[in-house]
C-alpha cells in the first residue's frame, strides 16, 4: 500500500489543491490512498472556519495556533505546528506529501517531513515575491522538496538554479486555471445575490500584510479606504486578510470601516466558485493578493496591484502597479476604468498554462510513488554561472 498526504492550511491554498486532490483520488485503490490534512486558518473561528467549504473527506483535522499580532507569535505558532506534524508522520509514515507555496506553517511542515524522511512534492515553487516572507521560505521548501511542480517558465529555469534536477521538475501550470475553467460557474447575478448584493459594477478586493516591511498596517489600510472612497459609485467586495503578521489588525480595521462606508462589503471568506466567479464580472481586482496576478488575467480583468507583495511575480499586461499611497491607487483604478485600457486586458494570454496542470500533476505524483525509485539523497544539479 501506497500512501500520500495533501495538506492545506489556508483557503486560498485549498483552491489550488483542489483540482489536484480530486485527480489523485482518481487512482485511490487498496494500493494507493490519498489523506487529506486540514490544519491552520481552517479550523479558526476568526478566520471563517474555512474548514465548511472543503468540498473533500478529511482525514485529519491538527488544530495549531493562527495568533498573528507579533514575530514571536509566528514562531510560536511553527514550533507547534513542526511538532504536531512530526508526531503525524512518523505514525503514518507516508509515501509522499503534497504541499503548496510559500506559507510559514508551511516551511514547518517541510521540515517535518523533512526530519522523518518523507519525501515532499511541492507545488507553485521558483516565484518571486520581494515584498513577502514567502520569497525564502518558498525557496526553502524548493531545496527540502523531491518533485517540483511549478507554473511557469520562469519558475521551472529559477527551481533548476537553485540546484534542482531537471527531470524532478515539471511545468504543468497553475491548477488556478483549472479552477477558472471548470469551478467560476455563477452567473453575475447568482455572485452577487450570494452575497446579498443587487446587480451593479463592482471591484473584487484582497489586502494581506507586506511581511518583508516594518510600516504601519494602519497608514496603509486609511490609504486603500481613502481611495475607495473616491469611487462612491463602485461597490467593492473584500476577503479579510490571511494569518501572517498584521493579518488581523487588518481585519479589524476593515471591519471598522464598513461600518461607515456605504460601497465596501467585507467577508471572512468567499468561497473558491464564488470568488472566481465574482471576479470574472468585476470591473477590476484590486489588492496585493496573488490572485490578482495568477488567476484575473485569464478573464482579461484589470488589476490595481498595490505594493511591493508580489513584487517579482510574471506578470501579464493587464496588471496595473502602483504605490500604497492614496493618490497612486486612485490613478491605479482610473487606469483600469479606462475603456482603452480594457481593450488592451482583452488581448492578454497568461503565462500560467492551458487549465489541465492538475490532472499532469496527479499522474506524475502517482507514477513516482509507484516507482519505488525516490532517493531523497539528491545530487546538486550544477549550471554554469554567468556574471
Amino acid at each position: 500500500m501506497k500512501k500520500i498526504a495533501v495538506v492545506t492550511a489556508t483557503r486560498a491554498e485549498y483552491g489550488l489543491l483542489s483540482p489536484v486532490i480530486k485527480k489523485l483520488r482518481a487512482f485511490a485503490s487498496e494500493l494507493f490512498r490519498v489523506e487529506l490534512i486540514v490544519t491552520g486558518t481552517h479550523l479558526s473561528e476568526q478566520y471563517g472556519m474555512t474548514v465548511g467549504e472543503i468540498d473533500d473527506h478529511i482525514d485529519y483535522k491538527l488544530p495549531i495556533s493562527v495568533k498573528s499580532f507579533s514575530k514571536a507569535d509566528i514562531s510560536a505558532n511553527q514550533a507547534e505546528t513542526l511538532i504536531k506534524f512530526t508526531d503525524l508522520f512518523l505514525i503514518e509514515k507516508y509515501n509522499g506529501v503534497v504541499i503548496l507555496g510559500d506559507r510559514y506553517e508551511m516551511l514547518a511542515i517541510a521540515i517535518a517531513a523533512g526530519n522523518t524522511h518523507t519525501p515532499i512534492f511541492h507545488l507553485c515553487g521558483g516565484d518571486t515575491t520581494e515584498g513577502a516572507l514567502d520569497e525564502w521560505i518558498r525557496h526553502s521548501i524548493t531545496k527540502m522538496s523531491y518533485l517540483h511542480f511549478v507554473t511557469n517558465n520562469e519558475s521551472y529555469n529559477r527551481v533548476i538554479q537553485l540546484g534542482e534536477a531537471p527531470e524532478r521538475v515539471f511545468n504543468y501550470g497553475s491548477t488556478s486555471i483549472d479552477n477558472i475553467l471548470h469551478v467560476a460557474n455563477l452567473t453575475k447575478t447568482e455572485a452577487l445575490q450570494s452575497i446579498g448584493l443587487d446587480d451593479c459594477k463592482y471591484a473584487l478586493c484582497t489586502y494581506h500584510p507586506v511581511t518583508m516591511e516594518d510600516g504601519c498596517v494602519d497608514e496603509q489600510i486609511e490609504y486603500f479606504l481613502t481611495a475607495i472612497k473616491s469611487f462612491p459609485k463602485l461597490q467593492f467586495i473584500l476577503t479579510k486578510s490571511n494569518a501572517d503578521q498584521g493579518g488581523a489588525r487588518i481585519n479589524e480595521l476593515l471591519d471598522e470601516a464598513e461600518k461607515e462606508m456605504d460601497n465596501l462589503h467585507v467577508f471572512t471568506s468567499l468561497g473558491v466558485r464564488r470568488y472566481l466567479s465574482l471576479m470574472k464580472y468585476s470591473e477590476f481586482v484590486i489588492g496585493n493578493s496573488s490572485s490578482g496576478i495568477i488567476e484575473t488575467p485569464t478573464f482579461h480583468v484589470p488589476t490595481v496591484n498595490i505594493g511591493d507583495r508580489q513584487r517579482g511575480r510574471l506578470q501579464s499586461e493587464s496588471i496595473i502597479n502602483c504605490g500604497e499611497d492614496t493618490d497612486s491607487i486612485v490613478m491605479a483604478i482610473n487606469k483600469a476604468l479606462n475603456v482603452d485600457f480594457k481593450e488592451v486586458c482583452n488581448s492578454v494570454v497568461s503565462p500560467y498554462g492551458d487549465g489541465h496542470a492538475a490532472e499532469k500533476i496527479a499522474k506524475k505524483i502517482y507514477e513516482v510513488v509507484g516507482s519505488d525509485m525516490i532517493d531523497l539523497k539528491k545530487k546538486f544539479f550544477d549550471i554554469e554561472a554567468k556574471l
